[in-house]
């Protein structure tokens, strides 16, 4: 584990001689309301490495090297943003075995189904809801951080070869340009919507409204407390309140403290004195604009797209999905936004 100025100083001479390192991360977003990075797992020259970026280090000196470096990950757009939110790290080359996997066709593309694949080793499950920020790391959680960078450069070697057989290394680097430039949009909460959640479209407005200050009590309560939203209520269990508090009734939450149950309390009658006016309403359904000829002009993009998905035994969304053909269909100007270079060509755009 790399948690001293020191160690880092000894592991970035070392670094600057390889080109690829593969990089994983992880975080406590299911231990806390605000997530934060709790580890950074680093291989190269066969060597897994941890780092800490809970310790009192300055690891923007890490970030600077790894800018330069060609990073290999498995589905980039989790870490990249949380490295980024973190250390302001701007990656320019990365190499997503996710992206790789479906361009060679595969149709599991999971790391553990990518490692069987290529290397015929299973790996073990891990602690899925383990705390990352848990200070030492048990040797079998710090085992499985190392397993998750371990074959990935060699995964990548495969991948790499195969790809160039198939002559699709260029489709390769646009659509992970196209996936690292994905990850430097935010994405805002929109506050007319994060409350919706599953189960609330079947509710009538009334109650909607009481699920909506519910939810926003909830989200407040665990801001204050640093805690996951679940931590206070699950969703199930805001839904049946909600419902519970439209009919008269007031439901009981015994393992709330009494404050708590008194700040629900009043969140709730809040909603329940809303005139009319201010209930929620269901959000209307998009308008999917239909130029003339719409429908035929989707059918033609798709059995396009569908025979040369066929030619080249790959996924036909991974070339483009309904969404995408639509969007086409309405404004075929949009192509170059919508479509890397190879999925224009492939569809005559």
């Amino acid at each position: 584990m790399i948690a001293s100025a020191s160690q880092l100083a000894k592991l970035l001479p070392r670094l600057c001689h390889y080109r690829r390192i593969a990089v994983d991360t992880e975080a406590d977003s299911l231990h806390c309301y605000f997530e934060k990075l709790c580890l950074i797992q680093l291989t190269f020259d066969g060597e897994d490495l941890l780092v800490d970026p809970l310790a009192q280090v300055d690891l923007q000196p890490l970030c600077d090297l790894l800018a330069e470096k060609e990073i290999v990950l498995q589905g980039m757009d989790f870490d990249l943003r949380l490295l980024r939110r973190t250390f302001h790290l701007p990656v320019r080359e990365v190499f997503d075995t996710v992206i790789a996997a479906r361009m060679l066709g595969l149709g599991e593309f999971s790391y553990a189904a990518l490692v069987q694949k290529y290397f015929g080793v299973t790996l073990a499950k891990g602690p899925q809801k383990a705390n990352w920020a848990r200070r030492p790391l048990p040797p079998a959680m710090e085992a499985y951080a190392k397993n998750d960078t371990h074959y990935l450069l060699p995964l990548a070697a495969e991948m790499e070869g195969q790809m160039n057989g198939l002559g699709r290394m260029d489709w390769f680097r646009q659509s992970c340009q196209r996936a690292l430039e994905q990850t430097l949009v935010s994405r805002e909460r929109d506050p007319d919507a994060v409350w919706r959640v599953t189960g609330s479209g079947l509710l009538p407005p009334r109650t909607n409204a009481i699920l909506r200050a519910l939810w926003q009590w909830r989200d407040r309560e665990a801001q204050q407390a640093d805690r996951p939203s679940f931590h206070v209520l699950h969703n199930s269990e805001l839904l049946e309140a909600a419902r519970q508090f439209a009919e008269g009734a007031t439901p009981q939450f015994s393992r709330l403290s009494d404050r708590r149950r008194r700040s629900l309390l009043t969140a709730a009658e809040q909603a329940l004195e809303l005139p009319e006016s201010e209930w929620p309403q269901k959000p209307p359904r998009p308008l999917r604009t239909r130029t003339p000829g719409f429908d035929q002009k989707v059918e033609v993009l798709r059995r396009r797209r569908d025979e040369q998905a066929r030619a080249l035994t790959i996924d036909p969304a991974f070339i483009a999905s309904r969404s995408v053909l639509e969007g086409l269909a309405t404004d075929p100007s949009r192509a170059e936004t919508l479509l890397v270079p190879w999925q224009r060509e492939l569809l005559g755009l």
